[in-house]
């Protein structure tokens, strides 16, 4: 029944905040924005103060608790509310460490493995291209022009992925063995054509052994997994966005046996190259 409320007949809802009252704390069913318009606004979100300043968006979890203070005269608070239950961080962050390792490794250690994430916080100056397509859509969204349905749902899949694409890990404390795993998977996700292991343990002076059961250990995949996945992402990049030949793209990411190549691609995307090529076209 709220969600009816919120939604009626659309697939977002969009809201000015209420300035002269604080808001107590609350939890909603769907995905909810807080794009802090003009001014600044301090919030309670899973029991962790915040202040918004003047563009700056918040992204908060379905079933994630969050209060909101007074606002001023001079402070506007945009609410932004999702219908479609699938849009979670959940989602944003498998559709980004989907393309890197290294992503997918901070962000597992970021979060920790049973540990969810119940909010992102994106500041003004990582994302004004984020900035300009809220913007754009909030406009349709209230002059109800011609076609504003379509236009929304065309600007919501580019916000989605430039929150993906501008989504920055919060910086923490790394010891000598994390910043060594970050350094070896930044030259995995580099060097995927070429990289091998005998390679990094004489550029950074380690045993192969040590390095191998290093990575393991971090990781929870082997080096040649590793390789092999990310080797995997960039032919997928190169399958949905390009025409080239499936077996042109098998060689310039660095695999050459065509058997291993189908057999993984099929095991990581549920589908064969040419599947996947022919879905995205």
């Amino acid at each position: 029944m709220l969600n009816n409320y919120f939604f009626r007949n659309r697939n977002i809802y969009i809201s000015k905040h209420n300035r002269f009252a604080p808001y107590p704390m609350h939890t909603h069913q769907f995905i909810e924005f807080n794009y802090m318009l003009r001014g600044s606004c301090h919030q309670i979100v899973a029991g962790k103060p915040l202040t918004l300043h003047t563009g700056d968006l918040l992204l908060i979890d379905e079933g994630c608790a969050h209060a909101i203070g007074t606002l001023s005269d001079n402070d506007l608070l945009i609410n932004i509310l999702f219908r479609d239950q699938n849009i979670s961080i959940k989602f944003l962050n498998s559709m980004r460490r989907s393309n890197s390792i290294l992503y997918d490794f901070l962000l597992r250690r970021s979060a920790g493995e049973q540990t969810k994430i119940n909010y992102l916080l994106f500041p003004q100056e990582n994302g004004h291209d984020i900035q300009d397509t809220l913007e754009k859509i909030i406009e349709e969204y209230f002059l109800h022009r011609e076609f504003s349905d379509t236009i929304i749902k065309s600007y919501l899949s580019v916000l989605f992925a430039k929150l993906v694409r501008n989504y920055r890990i919060p910086a923490q404390q790394k010891d000598a063995h994390q910043q060594l795993i970050v350094s070896l998977l930044t030259e995995i996700s580099s060097y995927y054509q070429t990289v091998n292991l005998q390679q990094l343990s004489k550029q950074y002076g380690y045993n192969k052994n040590y390095l191998s059961n290093l990575i393991k250990k971090n990781t929870g995949r082997t080096f040649s997994e590793l390789v092999t996945q990310q080797r995997l992402i960039q032919a997928h990049t190169l399958v949905t966005s390009t025409s080239l030949p499936i077996t042109e793209i098998m060689h310039k990411v660095g695999i050459n046996n065509k058997n291993f190549f189908y057999e993984k691609y099929k095991n990581y995307y549920l589908v064969t190259p040419g599947e996947d090529r022919k879905a995205n076209k």
